[in-house]
């Protein structure tokens, strides 16, 4: 039985002999078409760098913070950057400082006063009624109060007796500027009873050139 089996071994011998050599000392898995296991001469491929390279023309940024400061958490866009913008807002009351706290009430008063009476007279529960008219009136009268003690309680929980304004004093350029007296107790006080009477009023004007005058408005 050895003996039979020897030629059989030898054969095998040579032919595993012979792989091993045409593989070059590698032995390929049967089944797999993936390379042989072993250790494969190393291959050193080409390599290559990308470097950045800054370009001479400078970009022009559309969106950056507000005077190059990112702290101050406001950016500074071709909209809010305008010229036609910044003369807007400038002459908005809550940005006109030359004016007096007790003006500029009276005159956001008088806006929302005169503009909230049409709303409550077309659209209130009594609009289909006779008394629209004087209900509505009172309801935006009722509304104006309503605001009035917001705003009695903001400044009571925002601002104390006797301390400077909370306003910056300077300018995003670093110009320096007097502080608001809007951002002060005594201030706000003036602003809440300016924008009192400047709402009452508001509605008594709106309810006059509505039903005193008895002009043919659409909003009759």
């Amino acid at each position: 039985m050895a003996t039979s089996a020897s030629p059989m071994a030898s054969q095998l011998r040579s032919r595993f002999a012979a792989s091993s050599s045409s593989l070059g000392g590698l032995v390929a898995p049967k089944g797999l078409s993936g390379s042989p296991r072993g250790t494969l001469p190393s291959r050193r491929g080409a390599r290559f760098t990308v470097k950045a390279i800054q370009s001479d023309k400078p970009t022009f940024q559309v969106i950056q913070p507000i005077n190059g400061d990112p702290f101050i958490g406001s950016l500074e866009t071709p909209v809010t950057s305008s010229p036609l913008i910044a003369w807007y807002l400038s002459n908005l009351p809550a940005y006109r400082t030359a004016v007096s706290p007790l003006l500029r009430g009276i005159e956001v008063g008088l806006a929302h006063g005169f503009l909230l009476v049409g709303p409550f007279v077309k659209a209130g529960p009594l609009r289909n009624t006779e008394i629209a008219g004087p209900a509505g009136s009172l309801a935006a009268g009722g509304l104006v109060v309503i605001l009035s003690i917001c705003l009695t309680m903001y400044g009571i929980a925002s601002f104390k007796e006797g301390e400077p304004s909370t306003a910056p004093s300077l300018t995003l350029t670093g110009r320096k500027k007097e502080p608001d007296q809007l951002q002060t107790a005594d201030g706000w006080a003036k602003f809440t009873g300016g924008f009192f009477f400047g709402g009452i009023s508001g509605v008594i004007w709106a309810y006059f050139l509505l039903y005193g005058l008895n002009l043919p408005y659409f909003v009759k």
